[in-house]
């Protein structure tokens, strides 16, 4: 059986996406294979750097569809990086290479090669310069999707924000009947195709207690009918519950996905919950893309003490077929 390649953008130079990498390869054989898109010179600084041993195979993108495969080598396509190796401080400077690495994925995508890409790490601050709120928003403008969903990942349970990177201040704002029914949509959409199955969903209010002191009240006026809408189509959706007693061992023990109205309302108990088991997965895309559920995490890198759950496990998804 033939596997699709997965394609591993590096991302973010001055990270330590490419120590988890040389322990993710270490750990596990997997069927797929894998080809990192990135920097020769900078691979091979940090395997002396790590002292990470394997050889190295350069692969022209051209001839991907034409060659032999494995992972018995580290199989790269070198984006090349004029700027001197050594460990800088994430900047600016990062920006044309890593946009390079995203651009040279986009290309082997489109020409249906395979459809499987997973991307480092990068810096939103530097590399997306406010024009976009995340890589999810940055890869939906590349393939003039209009609309996207963040979805963490976890067999057990998953999350979805209903609005991404944004300032808590601007959330309210964003919260629309038509947002929610199309996030939630993809969602139940993904999880029949992927797993065979509807999800069982519970939606988080946007207020706490699902109460407000203000004249209007997002979780009566919006989310409320809004969850009553979706349920009426089929869909296996409950709420609004209260954030605060929403990751109750006895309440998430029922559910598949817990769909909050905002960012750290549903990351932060996920990350608690289970730490780096866990992957951030782009819905509404023409390809699957998935991401480690971490920062670059510049002030570790070099010291060889990174765990590479998260990247397992993103591979782990991807190596089906």
């Amino acid at each position: 059986m033939n596997f699709k390649p997965i394609l591993i953008v590096h991302g973010e130079p001055n990270s330590i996406f490419l120590e988890i990498f040389f322990k993710t390869i270490r750990y596990k054989k997997f069927k797929s294979p894998l080809v990192l898109i990135g920097s020769y010179k900078i691979l091979k600084f940090q395997m002396k750097k790590l002292k990470f041993r394997m050889d190295v195979k350069l692969i022209d993108p051209s001839l991907l569809n034409k060659i032999k495969l494995n992972n018995k080598t580290i199989n790269i396509i070198d984006i090349n990086y004029n700027k001197n190796i050594n460990f800088q401080k994430i900047s600016s400077k990062s920006n044309n290479y890593i946009k390079d690495c995203f651009e040279t994925s986009f290309k082997i995508l489109k020409s249906g090669i395979t459809n499987k890409l997973i991307n480092g790490p990068v810096s939103k601050k530097s590399f997306l310069n406010k024009k976009f709120l995340g890589i999810t928003e940055y890869l939906a403008n590349k393939t003039k999707v209009n609309h996207n969903v963040m979805l963490i990942y976890n067999k057990k349970l998953s999350v979805s924000p209903i609005t991404t990177h944004l300032p808590l201040k601007l959330v309210a704002k964003k919260i629309t009947k038509r947002k929610i029914i199309k996030n939630i949509t993809l969602i139940d959409s993904f999880y029949k195709k992927n797993f065979g199955f509807s999800p069982k969903i519970a939606v988080i209010g946007l207020n706490p207690h699902c109460e407000s002191i203000d004249k209007f009240n997002e979780d009566e006026k919006i989310i409320k009918p809004t969850i009553k809408y979706l349920s009426n189509k089929k869909i296996n959706v409950k709420g609004p519950f209260s954030a605060d007693t929403a990751f109750l061992k006895k309440n998430r023990d029922n559910i598949d996905i817990i769909v909050g109205m905002y960012h750290d309302q549903v990351l932060t108990p996920i990350k608690t919950l289970f730490e780096y088991d866990a992957i951030n997965i782009t819905l509404g895309l023409p390809f699957i893309r998935i991401s480690p559920d971490h920062g670059p995490n510049q002030k570790m890198l070099g010291q060889n003490k990174s765990n590479p759950l998260s990247l397992i496990r993103a591979i782990e998804f991807l190596d089906k077929n």
